[in-house]
């Protein structure tokens, strides 16, 4: 079933248009450094998008960054054009991590966020993120990212377990490359291009259902009606039912899984109280 979402439609299509909406008051920044993609999203602090923007990026993976200055300069960019376009300076950010990863990897994507002008308001996991989009109560919050597919458990509204391991799109790109015998970078394009699902599904539907089975081991022994599923690895239409037809739940889409997360992290930035006067 796909989730049809009004303030991620609205981020959307801030994200495609590079337009803004008007704003009064601070406004709140989540910043989704993925593996194949950087996010940042803005909202005000009713979390109404404000504005957004995305570009490639390399320099991550599974939630280990292994190119700092790149990084940094990535994230700067981003955050000077979202300025400009906004007219005002944006202060304060969140980010997001895979559940799970080092303390190390932890400070490195604060500092990344400090390093670009950023005072960092909390650090989440990826699918408390994408939790705070779907505002579920009872379930399972799966985030397949570029590196990892990760999964948080929800009861009454609260996380009572999160887990991932190494399993995303990237595993997904190896296998069309060396499907279709051509170079990485090629194949990530030719993966990403809605024309080529047909093509391109039969071929790594075995990668999505690995992610099905590691979500069902994390899932065992919990008592979950459903799994809401988020991450730009998503992005198939066969995505949700292979899954559901694996781990024999109900799994429900956004209609824009790529930008899920960056929207919740942004959601999930704690203003200082002197600011939220």
């Amino acid at each position: 079933m796909i989730i049809k979402n009004r303030r991620l439609t609205n981020f959307a299509k801030l994200v495609e248009s590079g337009e803004c909406r008007k704003f009064q008051g601070k406004l709140k920044v989540g910043v989704d450094l993925g593996t194949s993609n950087t996010v940042l999203a803005v909202v005000d602090q009713t979390d109404k998008p404000v504005a957004g923007i995305s570009a490639p990026s390399h320099a991550i993976q599974d939630g280990v960054i292994i190119s700092y200055y790149e990084s940094v300069k990535l994230v700067t960019k981003l955050k000077e054009e979202l300025e400009e376009r906004l007219g005002t300076t944006l202060t304060y950010a969140a980010a997001a991590i895979p559940p799970g990863i080092a303390e190390g990897s932890i400070k490195s994507i604060r500092h990344v966020l400090e390093d670009a002008g950023f005072e960092v308001c909390n650090i989440v996991d990826e699918p408390t993120a994408a939790a705070a989009v779907f505002k579920i109560q009872d379930g399972a919050v799966v985030d397949v990212g570029g590196g990892t597919t990760g999964v948080s458990i929800l009861k009454d509204g609260e996380i009572i377990y999160t887990n991932d391991e190494a399993t995303g799109g990237t595993h997904m790109t190896h296998t069309v490359a060396g499907h279709f015998k051509i170079p990485y970078e090629e194949a990530e394009v030719f993966k990403r291009d809605p024309k080529n699902e047909k093509e391109v599904f039969p071929v790594i539907r075995a990668v999505v259902e690995k992610m099905a089975a590691i979500t069902q081991r994390f899932l065992t022994g919990y008592d979950v009606p459903a799994v809401y599923v988020a991450g730009g690895s998503s992005n198939f239409q066969e995505f949700a039912d292979v899954f559901s037809g694996w781990i024999k739940l109900p799994v429900h889409k956004s209609e824009y899984p790529l930008l899920v997360t960056p929207l919740g992290i942004a959601y999930l930035c704690e203003l200082p109280k002197k600011e939220t006067k």
